[in-house]
C-alpha cells in the first residue's frame, strides 16, 4: 500500500471588520483575517495538504481569489469540496497533524471544537486529528500580532478495491 503525504502552508493578516474562522471554528477577537474567503487559514492549509497529497495542485488553482463565486464563502465547503475530491480518487485519510502560529488570540481553549469539526467534515476519527498552537515569542509578523499562520500534514492511504472486488470480505 502506497501513502501519501502532502504539506500545507497558509498565512492571512489580521484586519478590522471580519470575523475570525480558525479550523472551521469562529474565534471571539478583536481582528479577522483579510481574505477572498473567509480565510480560514487552518482549513486553507489542510486543503492544500491534501491536494498536495493527492498531486493535483494548490489551492489556489482550484479556488482561485479572481472567481466571484468564492468569495466570502466559508472555508469549511471548501474543505468539503477537497475531500469529494479526495474520494473521487480514491484515497482516505489516515491522519491530520496541524500546527498553528499565533502570537494572539490563545487557541487553546479551541482547540477541541477545531478537531471535532475538522474530523466531521473529513469523515475520520477525532484520534486522527492533531491540532497545536504556539506563538513567536514576539518574533515576525505573527510575533507582532499581524496576522495568522498555519502549517498541515497529512497522509493519505489509497482505498482497498480489492475488499469491493471480492464483495466486501
Amino acid at each position: 500500500m502506497t501513502v501519501r503525504v502532502g504539506l500545507g502552508y497558509d498565512v492571512h493578516r489580521f484586519v478590522k471588520g471580519r470575523k475570525l474562522f480558525l479550523g472551521g471554528v469562529e474565534i471571539p477577537y478583536t481582528y479577522g483575517l483579510e481574505g477572498h474567503s473567509d480565510a480560514d487559514a487552518v482549513l486553507h492549509s489542510l486543503c492544500d495538504a491534501i491536494i498536495g497529497a493527492l498531486a493535483k495542485g494548490d489551492i489556489g488553482e482550484h479556488f482561485p481569489n479572481t472567481d466571484p463565486k468564492y468569495k466570502d464563502i466559508q472555508s469549511t465547503k471548501l474543505l468539503e469540496k477537497v475531500i469529494a475530491l479526495m474520494k473521487e480518487e480514491r484515497f482516505s485519510i489516515g491522519n491530520i497533524d496541524l500546527m498553528i502560529l499565533a502570537q494572539e488570540p490563545q487557541i487553546k481553549q479551541f482547540k477541541q471544537k477545531m478537531v471535532e469539526t475538522i474530523a466531521g467534515i473529513c469523515g475520520v476519527d477525532t484520534t486522527s486529528v492533531n491540532v497545536k498552537a504556539t506563538t513567536n515569542e514576539g518574533m515576525g509578523f505573527v510575533g507582532r500580532k499581524e496576522g495568522v499562520a498555519c502549517y498541515a500534514t497529512v497522509s493519505l492511504r489509497p482505498e482497498d478495491t480489492m475488499t469491493e472486488k471480492r464483495g466486501g470480505r
